[in-house]
């Protein structure tokens, strides 16, 4: 895997815990790992196992091909999280956020 690839795949990896609002010392724990490794992993500079990105992808509740796929590295990761979240939306608190947004965008 070359380097870019490798930092495409950190920096989702970071933003997808960062959605998930966990610490890297708190995935680590979850993993049995030092905080430092989650660091490493995040900065791109340690590479990760398939095993690795398929447990991370679970705890992110992200799929895989999101976090390693090309194409998705088009795509801004904070929209594909925050697209994620409002699925994840009761029908009523979905409008009233659509409702915030449209607010917002008319300032």
């Amino acid at each position: 895997m070359d380097e870019t690839k490798r930092e495409e795949i950190a920096g989702r990896l970071r933003a997808a815990r960062e959605q998930a609002g966990l610490s890297q010392g708190q995935v680590a724990r979850i993993l049995d790992y030092q905080r430092p490794t989650i660091s490493e992993i995040e900065a791109g500079r340690r590479k990760t196992s398939a095993e690795e990105i398929a447990r991370l992808a679970e705890i992110y509740d992200v799929s895989i091909d999101w976090l390693i796929n090309d194409k998705a590295a088009m795509t801004d990761p904070k929209v594909e999280l925050a697209a994620r979240e409002l699925g994840k939306l009761k029908s009523d608190d979905l409008e009233m956020v659509l409702k915030l947004l449209r607010t917002l965008k008319k300032k």
